[in-house]
């Protein structure tokens, strides 16, 4: 499996999506990380609904692996979710995103057999230490309860993306396993947020459809453009490209939401360029 321009592009453009749908979040009026989180679930979910008439079913074998992933997703937005609670999310996003293909590329390592070139991960510590440097572009305390839960989730979203870059190249048609497992992973956690908000959680989603019908498009647009590329190349690679989303966020902060830039994101920028060149070198 190969890195190819062509893969390395649409990575890249998975990641403005994710950054996409984030920026959309963050610039709700509602204030609430749950709520806003479940308006894209419900999105995505929706999405995934109409998309699987029209594909054939996965494989067999990806199955079992579209389970453990739903699974692992529910805990994945529990987690997200007290994050955001306990700490900003200028600070726990990138935390999270940062630290994740770090994880994916020693679980590849372990679990995949995908041992990659010093090259290459040369260009996914650049990636991750960008990225990371992101978080603390605001020189202050934050709670440790948010590192924690941060660090916690980033071990999930390492876990389901070795079990989804498996399970995309079992199903034989990774559009087709993306949209099922998306459309069936949001009802659980619809559900439980339902259960904890009750009547005023179906009004805050009913009132912001169109948003979440927007960043769920979004979110699996660039979710199955990853597992796409997945089947291509080795995932610790596609996995730190898909985190850029984390600095083209901090682009779309500075440019739509007017946060500022800094040099702390622009160092972190930097990293993360030289990061994705190294990658192609390798």
């Amino acid at each position: 499996m190969e890195l190819t321009l062509g893969v390395t592009l649409a990575v890249l453009g998975a990641g403005f999506l994710h950054a996409g749908w984030n920026a959309l979040l963050k610039s709700s009026t509602g204030g609430d990380a749950l709520l806003d989180t479940a308006s894209v679930v419900a999105g995505s979910s929706v999405c995934g609904l109409l998309v699987v008439p029209f594909l054939p079913l996965p494989a067999r074998a990806a199955w079992p692996y579209a389970a453990a992933s739903a699974t692992i997703h529910f805990g994945y937005y529990l987690t997200l979710a007290q994050a955001y609670r306990t700490g900003d999310l200028s600070f726990a996003y990138p935390l999270m995103r940062g630290t994740a293909p770090l994880l994916v590329t020693l679980l590849g390592i372990a679990f995949l057999g995908e041992l990659p070139t010093a090259m290459m991960a040369l260009g996914i510590v650049l990636i991750s230490l960008g990225i990371v440097s992101i978080a603390f572009v605001q020189r202050r305390a934050h709670p440790r309860s948010a590192a924690y839960w941060a660090f916690a989730n980033a071990a999930l979203i390492a876990f389901y993306t070795l079990i989804d870059g498996a399970g995309a190249r079992a199903s034989g048609n990774a559009v087709s396993y993306v949209s099922w497992l998306i459309f069936l992973e949001g009802i659980p956690f619809l559900l439980w947020v339902v259960a904890r908000r009750g009547r005023p959680a179906i009004a805050y989603l009913r009132g912001n459809w169109l948003r979440g019908l927007v960043g769920g498009a979004c979110s699996l647009a660039a979710y199955g453009i990853v597992l796409w590329a997945m089947t291509k190349a080795p995932v610790a690679a596609v996995s730190a490209l898909r985190e850029t989303s984390v600095l083209f966020a901090a682009l779309l902060g500075s440019l739509w939401l007017k946060e500022g830039f800094g040099l702390f994101r622009i160092a972190g920028a930097l990293s993360v360029v030289a990061g994705i060149a190294t990658l192609k070198l390798g």
